[in-house]
């Protein structure tokens, strides 16, 4: 069956409508990430991300940042076709495209009661995790171990 997909926000149409559901009573969770070649990691944490909460918001760097983070020749696809898989799973109910290096004023903007990160990090690593606190967010560690990478995937490829 087709569900119609999680819409791509700007920042103030996100905040918009985080105000609004947060006034029905849902609990807000972030997590983030480039999101280039999706693969079964991805999946497992967003999953993983959703189940802590009600509204489950996916933060996806920009290509500037997707390059910076990634090398050159990444991303291999544009922010907007990333944005738009990422809306099309069904754990995911809003998505948004932000420019900054990190997710930190996306998180003051939000403030998210949770920010899931992966497993790459531990609750103590998280860069971000004073701002979460700061805006009375906690962080979860969430997904399976860090042995899928689209970085590796890509690397495969070119061999």
């Amino acid at each position: 069956m087709y569900t119609k997909n999680a819409p791509v926000l700007a920042r103030d149409e996100l905040t918009a409508e985080i105000e609004k559901r947060r006034r029905s009573g849902e609990s807000i969770v972030l997590a983030n990430g480039c999101f280039d070649l999706l693969h079964v990691g991805h999946i497992r944490y967003l999953a993983a991300a959703k189940a802590l909460g009600d509204c489950l918001v996916v933060g996806v760097n920009s290509d500037e940042q997707a390059r910076k983070l990634k090398g050159e020749g990444r991303p291999a696809v544009n922010e907007r076709e990333r944005a738009e898989v990422i809306a099309a799973l069904r754990c995911v109910d809003l998505v948004t495209i932000f420019p900054e290096p990190t997710v930190t004023e996306l998180i003051r903007a939000i403030k998210p009661d949770v920010h899931a990160k992966g497993t790459d990090y531990t609750e103590d690593n998280v860069p971000e995790r004073e701002i979460v606190r700061e805006v009375g967010g906690r962080v979860a560690i969430v997904g399976d171990p860090k042995d899928h990478s689209s970085t590796e995937l890509f690397s495969r490829t070119r061999d």
